[in-house]
């Protein structure tokens, strides 16, 4: 059991952390959740309890993780789903069998991921490059940066904005103005509908911004070697990925690191690095 000082430190760095964001968390705010999603949206996770309320730290913490799990799990089954679609895809290309049900997936899913078609359809670089971005995330990784970005549900722009993973976004009146925002800065924090979108935001984030490349190479490097994607050393391995998440750079995935072996009592596999 973690003792309450070692926590504190924790849950400090977690706080100080909140911050910093660079330009890598603009999302448009104005583009629509997708219509295929939005259908479920509403059957994930709901209302957000007061965890400021909770003065037990262990209580704490494991309602926070045990709120935002089945709304990961429900991003990582879509991306699953549509990861499955795409290698099917992959597969009928390399048979010279493409069906026009492919192509007509395959152009909503390149929309979808920021990575259309290219004019003469579906070729190898264009498969290549889907299959490096449509995949999941480490449950653990997802939490964390949660627990971190909003001050474990804490923070000002989780509980009126529900942004848990503190997306910017550019449009005056599209969020919450940051107090510290410097003079002549326009960003503001994005407002979500749901938690849900925040983290259906948060995952085409991280699978689609060029920022975030060496996370999905990371991801397509241990998948290819046959490592588990979505354990907790796959969680320490994609951090390496978000340098680029905030300007403290390698500080800050080292406070992710931390956090992350901090608190694997919580997780359901063991950490083996």
């Amino acid at each position: 059991m973690r003792n309450f000082e070692s926590f504190a430190v924790a849950a400090t760095l977690a706080v100080a952390v909140f911050g910093y964001y660079r330009y890598e968390h603009k999302l448009e705010i104005d583009e629509p959740i997708e219509v295929y999603h939005s259908s479920i949206i509403a059957h994930a996770v709901g209302a957000a309890p007061d965890f400021g309320a909770i003065q037990n730290v262990q209580q704490k913490k494991q309602a926070f993780f045990d709120y935002l799990t089945p709304g990961i799990a429900l991003e990582n089954e879509r991306v699953m789903n549509e990861r499955i679609r795409l290698e099917r895809i992959a597969k009928h290309f390399e048979q010279q069998k493409l069906t026009g049900e492919d192509r007509s997936y395959a152009k909503r899913l390149g929309k979808l991921y920021k990575h259309e078609l290219p004019a003469q359809g579906i070729d190898q670089s264009w498969l290549d490059d889907m299959l490096h971005r449509v995949n999941v995330l480490p449950p653990s990784l997802v939490l964390t940066q949660a627990a971190n970005e909003s001050a474990w549900g804490t923070s000002r722009f989780a509980t009126q904005g529900n942004n848990y993973f503190g997306q910017w976004c550019y449009v005056q009146g599209c969020g919450l103005v940051p107090l510290q925002r410097g003079d002549g800065a326009k960003h503001e924090v994005a407002k979500f509908s749901s938690v849900q979108e925040s983290i259906h935001r948060y995952f085409m984030n991280v699978n689609r911004n060029k920022a975030y490349f060496d996370l999905r190479e990371i991801r397509y490097v241990r998948g290819e070697n046959g490592q588990s994607l979505e354990d907790t050393n796959a969680a320490l391995a994609l951090t390496n990925g978000l340098l680029k998440y905030s300007e403290r750079g390698e500080a800050y995935v080292k406070d992710l690191q931390a956090m992350i072996r901090h608190n694997d009592e919580y997780w359901t596999d063991n950490i083996i690095e």
